[in-house]
């Protein structure tokens, strides 16, 4: 057996997705089309944002942030992976290889925080109307940009730090990008310590983030129940209904594919490569669809500018 000692000149190989080598160019068309999907709709929305006055709000904001994390997970996986795909280009250094795990894991971090933050800000669009503008201000908004930054950064950071201190028996990672416990199941030292932070990174993130969400949800219809006039009742759910199909397109997936790695369900390899990517890229292209569809004043600032 070799052991690979850690440092700037070890080089991973990616393997893609196990059994489906003959496909893959085959499989880089469907994901070339949803990278250059996501990079035109989330460009939109930060196009549309950033020119039109009108959409100088909090919800906008937020949402221009939520589009630019989209962005940065999706630069950080897509380059790699169709020139892996197109070119058979496998190889990545362990300092390219553990940057891209940074900016992959901390761009979702950060998207899990700003879908908190948006839950906030529908929370007081629903139960305080009249004082929005009051609690919402920009000075908040952009302290909560910053508090998701921070929260990505602090959390995230230990994991390639955990990696360095491993000897790897094994270079070639059975996956498409260098997902955290992917690489932590190359080496051949202790990993508990690395099996146990990316556990508590998880806990933190979506069960700490899903429970704000919810406790916010629940005042929302806990308000929403006291209205007596159907138009009030439906135009409340309407406000957070975009909000709400993001969420589910965010978590589910990267629920499942997270319990995967760790409990070891049996399901095929492919399908656990595939679903690994998916719960990456789908929230990044549904959402400027979700937010475009349910969004009158981004849907008419759309068609205007078509």
């Amino acid at each position: 057996m070799l052991f690979f000692n850690h440092s700037s000149y070890l080089t991973f190989t990616l393997m893609g997705i196990p059994g489906l080598e003959s496909q893959h160019l085959w499989l880089a068309l469907p994901f070339s089309s949803m990278f250059f999907a996501i990079l035109i709709g989330n460009g939109a929305i930060l196009f549309l944002v950033a020119t039109e006055p009108t959409l100088h709000a909090p919800m906008y904001l937020l949402l221009a942030l939520l589009m630019v994390a989209d962005l940065i997970s999706t630069l950080a996986l897509m380059p790699k992976l169709l020139c892996l795909f197109w070119f058979n280009d496998h190889d990545i250094t362990s300092n390219a290889c553990f940057t891209q795990m940074f900016f992959i894991h901390g761009a979702s971090v950060v998207r899990s925080a700003l879908l908190v933050a948006m839950a906030f800000d529908r929370f007081v669009a629903v139960c305080e109307p009249l004082r929005y503008n009051t609690i919402l201000s920009y000075t908040l908004v952009g302290r909560l940009g910053l508090i998701a930054l921070a929260k990505g950064v602090i959390i995230v950071f230990p994991m390639p730090l955990l990696l360095q201190r491993l000897t790897f028996c094994h270079v070639i990672i059975p996956h498409t990008y260098c997902d955290h416990m992917a690489v932590v199941k190359m080496a051949c030292d202790h990993t508990r310590p690395n099996r146990i932070y990316g556990l508590f990174a998880i806990l933190l993130v979506v069960g700490f983030d899903l429970l704000l969400i919810g406790f916010s949800y629940g005042l929302i219809l806990k308000a929403v129940v006291r209205l007596k006039s159907q138009g009030a009742i439906f135009k409340a759910l309407n406000t957070c209904s975009a909000h709400f199909f993001v969420i589910i397109v965010t978590y589910v997936p990267a629920l499942f594919s997270s319990l995967i790695h760790r409990i070891g369900l049996n399901i095929p390899p492919q399908a656990h490569i595939l679903l690994a990517n998916l719960y990456l890229l789908l929230p990044s292209m549904l959402n400027p669809i979700i937010y475009g569809i349910n969004m009158k004043e981004i849907r008419d600032k759309m068609v205007k500018c078509l």
